[in-house]
């Protein structure tokens, strides 16, 4: 990809010795993180980016976007780390996560935050279980997969992504974050893939879950944990899009707290630096 969305907010006084790479979801871009998320971190010191991968948001490749895999997101998340050239933490959150994750296979990075990611084996359970809990959910996504937002049930989607507590008043001023996704994608996400590789163990990692997510339950979030050798943590009373939750700052603040701790723990002019491997 020749031109990749990167939407930046910087701080008025950065304070931190790592900036934030925030990688979106399946069917949203780099947007949905600047309704919230974006804005908060800057403010605390930190250099927030978002990145939209291709075919998405303002990236290039709409057109190709049916076709487009997941390898090319991982190239896509390659090519916008090695554009910003600095130390970064990568957050990633749906789909996003498991970009995240095949990125690691071959790369390290300082650290990384998975927010209601799809596990490592990927997400045939899960698709299994929401036919069973809630085949219109099912049949309105794959709308949404194919034709983009225009045809789909707002409602739907709202019930998708975001808990009841939110109105519906307040829910139309995200519908422009919400757009069609490569079918080709969706698919390599059900299919089985088992973990080939052992993450860096040195490498911190922050797994995070919503207890009322209509996409992966948290026993699923909970193996995503296990297999970074760490604990999940699960916030109650919440949905999946948890960057635009109404408690989002109750996760954006586990967050800023995490990488506060991480600071303190590790030597920044060591540990932030990033570097590659081969496995």
């Amino acid at each position: 990809m020749s031109r990749l969305e990167i939407i930046t907010r910087r701080p008025e006084h950065p304070s931190r010795p790592v900036s934030l790479l925030f990688v979106h979801g399946s069917f949203t871009h780099a947007g949905i993180w600047d309704v919230n998320f974006l804005p908060y971190f800057a403010a605390a010191g930190y250099t927030a980016h978002a990145v939209s991968l291709r075919g998405h948001g303002q990236s290039e490749g709409r057109a190709q976007l049916p076709w487009s895999s997941l390898n090319d997101y991982v190239a896509d998340l390659s090519e916008a780390v090695a554009q910003l050239g600095e130390p970064l933490v990568l957050i990633g959150h749906s789909m996003g996560g498991m970009v995240l994750q095949r990125y690691l296979r071959h790369n390290t990075t300082t650290a990384a935050v998975l927010m209601a990611s799809v596990p490592p084996y990927g997400m045939w359970d899960s698709t299994i279980g929401m036919l069973f809990r809630d085949p219109l959910l099912m049949h309105q996504l794959g709308l949404l997969m194919t034709f983009g937002p225009g045809l789909v049930n707002i409602a739907t989607v709202r019930r998708a992504m975001i808990s009841d507590r939110v109105p519906a008043s307040e829910m139309l001023r995200y519908e422009s974050l919400f757009q069609s996704e490569s079918q080709r994608v969706v698919i390599e996400m059900l299919a089985f893939d088992p973990v080939s590789w052992q993450p860096e163990p040195s490498l911190p990692v922050l797994v995070l879950g919503a207890e009322d997510d209509a996409f992966l339950v948290p026993a699923q979030i909970e193996a995503t944990a296990r297999a970074f050798g760490t604990t999940a943590t699960i916030f109650p009373d919440m949905a999946h899009g948890m960057m635009i939750e109404p408690d989002w700052r109750l996760v954006a603040d586990t967050i800023a707290g995490w990488l506060g701790d991480l600071v303190t723990r590790r030597n920044p002019s060591r540990a932030f630096t990033p570097s590659s491997r081969n496995r």
